[in-house]
């Protein structure tokens, strides 16, 4: 793999930590926009947490993609399940660390996030270093299940499903205050 890919690689982990960051407050900076709701976190539920890494790890990819071209077959694979590694990294780890602590660390939390992103971006190194030989259906399969995830943090922002993973432990509410 080239050192220009390399590079993008390590730039969209500084992006997807430094968007992450933003979009962590962009709720509230927008004035708890409506439109602003899809993509940042609406409370400090772990389901929140992880939109905070989804939403730029795609826009990335995408910025990527487009100047990039296609210099891995298994790119959409690659990023699919980097994608996938780093969003259940932040459930796993913020789960566990608080099983076993009985609690809530901020400073824990915001490594949580920087961890996962990390994992995520040398997982996609790892894969996309190696060219996969991807078909056709592995590269489609990628592009729904991006798609599905992103329908998915839309979705339940609105109507969250009543579990823990939604709940926001400062206030008790799911999504949007409910």
């Amino acid at each position: 793999m080239g050192g220009r890919v390399a590079r993008w690689q390590l730039g969209g982990f500084l992006f997807v930590c430094a968007a992450g960051t933003a979009l962590h407050f962009l709720y509230q900076w927008s004035g708890e926009s409506v439109a602003a709701a899809p993509f940042a976190a609406v409370n400090e539920s772990v389901w929140e947490h992880m939109k905070l890494l989804f939403w730029p790890m795609l826009l990335w990819a995408g910025a990527e993609r487009a100047v990039l071209g296609g210099y891995s077959r298994g790119f959409w694979p690659a990023k699919a399940l980097g994608t996938l590694l780093g969003l259940a990294l932040i459930p796993a780890l913020y789960y566990t660390y608080t099983g076993a602590l009985d609690v809530s660390v901020m400073w824990v939390d915001i490594a949580i996030f920087f961890v996962a992103a990390a994992a995520a971006f040398l997982a996609e190194t790892r894969m996309l270093a190696r060219d996969w030989r991807c078909r056709g259906g592995a590269r489609a399969s990628a592009l729904v299940l991006l798609l599905l995830l992103s329908a998915a943090f839309v979705l339940c922002t609105f109507v969250p499903p009543r579990f823990p993973l939604f709940r926001d432990p400062v206030t008790g509410f799911y999504g949007l205050g409910q």
